[in-house]
């Protein structure tokens, strides 16, 4: 599977192939690819305030330019950076699409937050899974063997509600892991976030890779909470992977600039956010629409 990997910077932020770009774009040399995956990178200049979404004309030629640059020349990463992926797998545009859909009843959209969430997962863990070698006896003989090893802390932190949707297939997609629930809510008015639920162990084991599921990353309020909870447990930022549905540059800033190493994992980025903190075009309040309340 085919992952695009962006370099983000603060005042930079890297969307993925889609078209939903400003109207200033800089193309930065490819990154290499590796295991099964290739990787492209776009650098995308974005003013420090705005609440506009890009011409159809801009966002035309910045898609075609970051389509005819897709090649696999090798440039290094600085660790220092934080890291967005937007994995362009048909599902799981095809899944955010259904996610998006005003029309989408309750079931269905907790359905398709599930399979999002499932695939972002599969992605995420794809290179920072601990596995243990052995050799095992077949039908037909003895065969070299890798498993994932079940000594290695493994944790998944859904913020509620709405991460428990997207978190519902973690279980089998990461073996062995521990689940704790963080519950964050969000003021209208202020926007700023209040923790009424926290669930998270005194101190996290040592090396522990712990995956931080919350479907709109959109001001960032609750996501840097979240990670300043886990940072005062023990938690460093190359140790976390974030889940998202859908990100915005407000949230992707305020990451990029608070905890440089951190890798995120989201199906799409939009452009922008309104007055109300929400995410435009977005998929509307996610935990509304997964439980119907």
């Amino acid at each position: 599977m085919a992952s695009c990997r962006l370099n983000f910077t603060p005042n930079l932020w890297s969307p993925s192939d889609s078209p939903r770009l400003s109207s200033t774009c800089q193309l930065q040399t490819p990154i290499p690819s590796h295991s099964h995956s290739s990787h492209a990178t776009l650098k995308h200049f974005l003013p420090s305030k705005t609440s506009k979404i890009p011409s159809s004309t801009a966002r035309r030629r910045c898609s075609d330019a970051v389509r005819s640059h897709m090649t696999m020349e090798e440039k290094p990463i600085s660790g220092d950076k934080m890291l967005v992926y937007v994995p362009p797998h048909p599902l799981i545009k095809h899944w955010v699409s259904v996610l998006r859909n005003e029309q989408t009843p309750c079931p269905i959209f907790r359905n398709a937050m599930a399979e999002l969430g499932r695939l972002l997962l599969y992605e995420a863990s794809r290179d920072c899974l601990p596995t243990v070698a052995g050799e095992i006896q077949s039908p037909m003989g003895v065969a070299s063997v890798e498993f994932i090893d079940p000594r290695e802390p493994v944790a998944v932190v859904p913020i509620l509600r709405a991460g428990l949707a997207l978190a519902e297939h973690a279980s089998s997609i990461l073996p062995a892991t521990k689940t704790y629930h963080l519950g964050i809510s969000r003021d209208e008015e202020t926007l700023q976030p209040t923790i009424y639920l926290n669930k998270l162990p005194d101190k996290f084991p040592e090396g522990s890779k712990v995956f931080v599921v919350d479907p709109m990353l959109a001001t960032g309020g609750t996501i840097v909470a979240a990670l300043k909870l886990l940072e005062d447990r023990g938690v460093g930022n190359k140790q976390i992977k974030v889940i998202s549905a859908v990100s915005a540059p407000p949230a992707l800033q305020k990451l990029s600039e608070q905890f440089p190493g951190l890798h995120v994992y989201t199906g799409i980025i939009d452009p922008t956010v309104n007055d109300k903190g929400f995410i435009i075009p977005g998929l509307g309040d996610a935990g509304d629409r997964s439980y119907g309340t």
